[in-house]
C-alpha cells in the first residue's frame, strides 16, 4: 500500500521580508525609472516636449540626432568615444592580466603599488582630471622652452600634449585599471596551480602554460575586466572633463548639450548610447556563454 506523500507547508514570511521587498522595489524603480522615461520620451512626436504627456509616437528626433544637433558633430564624437573606448579595453585586460601574473609571486615593493593603485578609487574624480591636466600643461610649458631653445621652427607648430589619446587616455586608465586588477586579484585568488604544475610536468615551457592552461582556465574573467574598461570609459566623464583637450568624447558633448538643447533629441542621444552600453553587455554575456560551452565540450 503506497502512502499519499505528506503536504509540506510553506512557512509563512515574516513582515520584514515584505518590507525589504517594498524597499528593494522602490531601489530598482529609483535606478532605473530615469532611464526608462528618457526612453520613452525620445520617442516623442515632432510636437513633442520635454516632459510628459507625450504628443504622439515617432522616430523624428532619431531623424534629427542622425542629421546633428546644431555645431555639434555627433557621429564624430560617437566614433572618437567608439575608439577611445576599444584603446581603453584593450589596454585594461593587458595591463590588469600582467598584474595580477606579476602579484602571484612575491612582488618587491607590490604593497605599496597596489594601494597606490587602487588609491584612485577613492580619490574625487574632478581632482583626479585637474590634476592631470595641469600636469601636461607643465609638461607643454617644459616641451615649449626646449623647442624655443633647440628648435624654433618646431616651437611655432607645438600645440600641446593635451589630448584623447595621451591625457584623456592616462584618466580613463585611472578608473578602469583599478577595476582590472581587483578582478585579476580575485581569479587567481582561486585558480588551481596543480593545472600549471601538470603542465610543466609533461614539458610544457612557461609560455605554452600560459597560452594553454591558464589564459584558457581565466578567458570568461579577461572578457569581463574588458567590458569593464570599455563601459567606464564609454560613460566617463569626471575624469576626461580637464584632460580630453581640444576634441570631447559622446559623454562631455551630451554634457555640454543639457543646458543648450531644449528638445527631445537629447533624449534620443541619452537612449543611443544607453544601447551601446547593453549591446557591449549583451555581447560580453554571449562571449562568456560561448567560451564555458566551448570548454565544457
Amino acid at each position: 500500500m503506497r502512502l499519499a506523500p505528506r503536504k509540506v507547508r510553506k512557512a509563512a514570511r515574516p513582515a520584514s521580508f515584505y518590507a525589504l521587498a517594498t524597499v528593494f522595489a522602490l531601489f530598482v524603480v529609483f535606478l532605473y525609472g530615469p532611464m526608462l522615461a528618457i526612453f520613452v520620451l525620445s520617442f516623442q512626436g515632432p510636437e513633442g516636449g520635454l516632459t510628459f504627456p507625450m504628443r504622439g509616437v515617432s522616430l523624428h528626433w532619431f531623424q534629427k540626432l542622425w542629421e546633428g544637433i546644431g555645431v555639434v558633430d555627433i557621429g564624430s564624437a560617437f566614433r572618437r568615444s567608439l575608439g577611445l573606448g576599444t584603446t581603453v579595453m584593450v589596454l585594461t585586460v593587458v595591463l590588469s592580466l600582467l598584474a595580477g601574473l606579476a602579484y602571484r609571486k612575491k612582488l618587491p615593493g607590490g604593497t605599496p603599488l597596489f594601494y597606490v593603485v587602487v588609491a584612485s578609487l577613492i580619490m574625487p574624480s574632478i581632482i583626479v582630471s585637474l590634476g592631470i591636466g595641469l600636469e601636461f600643461r607643465l609638461m607643454d610649458a617644459g616641451v615649449k622652452a626646449a623647442l624655443e631653445r633647440w628648435s624654433p621652427e618646431a616651437a611655432e607648430t607645438f600645440a600641446t600634449l593635451l589630448g584623447m589619446y595621451t591625457s584623456g587616455l592616462g584618466a580613463q586608465l585611472t578608473w578602469t585599471l583599478p577595476f582590472g586588477l581587483l578582478i585579476m586579484f580575485a581569479v587567481f585568488n582561486r585558480f588551481n596551480p596543480a593545472y600549471e604544475e601538470a603542465a610543466r610536468d609533461l614539458g610544457a615551457t612557461p609560455w605554452q602554460s600560459l597560452r594553454h592552461v591558464v589564459l584558457p582556465l581565466i578567458g570568461p574573467s579577461l572578457v569581463g575586466v574588458g567590458m569593464f574598461g570599455f563601459t567606464l570609459s564609454w560613460d566617463e566623464i569626471a575624469r576626461s572633463s580637464q584632460a580630453m583637450g581640444d576634441l570631447n568624447t559622446l559623454p562631455l558633448e551630451l554634457q555640454g548639450l543639457t543646458t543648450t538643447v531644449t528638445t527631445p533629441v537629447i533624449y534620443a542621444l541619452g537612449t543611443v548610447t544607453t544601447v551601446v552600453s547593453f549591446l557591449v553587455m549583451g555581447l560580453t554575456l554571449t562571449v562568456v556563454a560561448l567560451w564555458r560551452r566551448r570548454a565544457a565540450g
